[in-house]
């Protein structure tokens, strides 16, 4: 993908010339990291197939932001650049840019190596998410539409199971049987939207180690990629990181042997977690720490195995089976979760 020169026009970077290469490996928007003089900052697209109103992130981030500058001024949160009319983005030709300044001496994981760094991830999504405490959620668009809701999953899976692909359904029956049984996951979640003890928060919904930047000394600093960040409830947040960071292995992984708990980062995720977010949860939310992990695991694998029994069509498939393959995988993962909670 070209970028327009009319870019650094509208961004006010015609002074010099602007260097610009294809940067990390997202699989949603295009990024590039842009050298500017003695500036260096990250332009990405927006994905419009995925995100239908790319105004409703950048009114979120500007809401957030203004927030944050206020109550707590000495938190670091990446702000986009504004262009010359002061805006958060920039349209040309129908393709949506924004421009964030990078963050000097920090770098994103992409693997997860140590407990440690599972605390200091869990530690900075919490500090995130108690910092905006105070923040009228009502002020947030959503921009996923029941992303996170697992009684819409539920259902979606349900109806795959009752329409989909009669020769997958055979091959599936043992997976879907399975994932029928642990239905009372959904029901929890139906019983917990209801409850007034669980608050709804500004929610990142994509809390990946990708997510976090780490400094030299292996400390996370701040969180990024707040395309998600939306209304929500806190086992969204902490159930994606005991989906991607407990385990080994991906969600890939074929060999199902190699799938388990690594309880040390267990322990890791909901300390860091609670380190700043604690005193912020009530006593219904605490009691429901080791559900979070199962609440996304289980809706993971319901999506995985509903997009198999629908011929592929969402997550679509490198090889035959590869949604039964990933579905398999985050069942076995779900059990192991359960059998942790025992």
């Amino acid at each position: 993908m070209e970028i327009p020169e009319k870019i650094w026009e509208e961004y006010g970077m015609d002074q010099h010339p602007v260097l610009a290469t294809v940067f990390g490996n997202g699989l949603i928007n295009h990024t590039w990291k842009l050298n500017y003089g003695a500036e260096a900052y990250i332009l990405q697209t927006i994905n419009q197939l995925v995100f239908t109103d790319p105004w409703a992130i950048a009114s979120n981030i500007d809401a957030i932001a203004q927030y944050l500058l206020e109550h707590h001024p000495q938190y670091l949160f990446v702000t986009p650049k504004q262009t010359k009319q002061g805006a958060s983005m920039l349209v040309l030709n129908g393709v949506y840019y924004r421009i964030f300044p990078f963050v000097k001496d920090s770098v994103a994981k992409t693997v997860l190596e140590t407990p440690e760094q599972a605390f200091e991830a869990a530690r900075q999504f919490g500090l995130f998410t108690k910092n905006l405490a105070g923040f009228d959620c009502g002020q947030l668009k959503t921009t996923l539409p029941k992303f996170h809701d697992l009684v819409l999953r539920d259902q979606q899976f349900l109806d795959a199971v009752e329409h989909g692909n009669q020769e997958r359904k055979n091959i599936a029956k043992g997976l879907i049987d399975k994932l029928v049984a642990y239905r009372f996951i959904t029901h929890r979640f139906a019983q917990i939207i209801s409850n007034p003890n669980f608050k709804i928060r500004p929610t990142h919904h994509d809390t990946k180690i990708s997510n976090v930047l780490f400094n030299s000394q292996d400390k996370a600093i701040c969180v990024i990629d707040l395309d998600t960040l939306m209304p929500g409830y806190f086992i969204s947040d902490l159930g994606d990181m005991m989906r991607t960071y407990l385990c080994p292995v991906s969600e890939e992984e074929s060999d199902f042997n190699k799938i388990g708990i690594r309880k040390d980062f267990y322990d890791a995720v909901i300390d860091g977690y609670c380190s700043e977010m604690g005193n912020e949860l009530s006593k219904d939310e605490l009691d429901a720490i080791p559900y979070a992990g199962q609440f996304m695991v289980y809706m993971q694998a319901l999506r995985f195995l509903t997009d198999y029994l629908n011929n592929d069509v969402y997550y679509g498939a490198k090889y035959p089976d590869q949604n039964l393959v990933r579905a398999g995988n985050q069942l076995v993962l779900l059990e192991k979760l359960l059998e942790l909670a025992i």
